[in-house]
């Protein structure tokens, strides 16, 4: 297991391969549909987001006190923002993304060309990545796009993630994939020869 911890260096990125596991501290905001058009299209933020981490996630946060809590924080499914990620890349400097299910090509070559990478976050766990969050620091665009869509401003503590994609091209979703139809390919050749076999001996009566 690595460390990571904000600001997400370039340097510190690079060192990141597919398939390694990631523990993550530091701040992190938090992004979904909305926010991506928004920024896509040029909206301006409240906050840098050079050497920064985008959570795809509407997190539950209740008031507490003078503040709020994150009760549960469960990845959503990133190729949702696909249409928007590379641009927000390359304008904003995003170094890390944090999602669900990986991402497409596009995005893929938007983290080779300007250093980002792809963190999975483990979907159904929502209230246990919650315990990784520490604190909520800030929120933004709260009245414009509502709780679930705002831009909330989180303090994460040793979040548990594994690299999908890394700034080396390399896909950890793609590989998996080809292995995959590999060996199902492998069943179905298996299975076409015991098939053949056992019409064979029915033909011929070779029991």
């Amino acid at each position: 297991m690595k460390t990571l911890k904000y600001p997400f260096t370039l340097q510190s990125i690079k060192e990141l391969h597919a398939g390694d596991g990631v523990r993550l501290s530091g701040t992190i905001y938090t992004g979904r549909d909305r926010l991506h058009k928004f920024m896509a299209e040029g909206g301006e933020l409240p906050v840098d987001l050079h050497n920064a981490a985008l959570f795809h996630c509407g997190p539950v946060v209740v008031r507490e006190d003078q503040g709020w809590r994150v009760k549960a924080a469960g990845p959503t499914t990133s190729i949702r923002e696909e249409p928007y990620m590379a641009k927000v890349i390359a304008s904003h400097g995003v170094r890390v993304i944090i999602g669900k299910g990986g991402m497409g090509q596009a995005t893929l070559d938007a983290c080779k060309r300007y250093g980002c990478i792809y963190l999975q976050a483990t979907g159904g766990a929502a209230a246990l990545l919650a315990r990784g969050i520490k604190k909520v620091d800030d929120v933004y665009f709260l009245d414009e796009f509502g709780a679930t869509e705002a831009m909330w401003k989180l303090e994460a503590d040793s979040l548990d993630l594994v690299v999908g994609m890394d700034t080396y091209g390399c896909n950890l979703y793609a590989e998996v994939r080809r292995s995959s139809f590999q060996k199902m390919e492998e069943v179905l050749k298996c299975e076409s020869y015991k098939n053949k076999k056992l019409r064979n001996q029915l033909n011929t009566g070779s029991w």
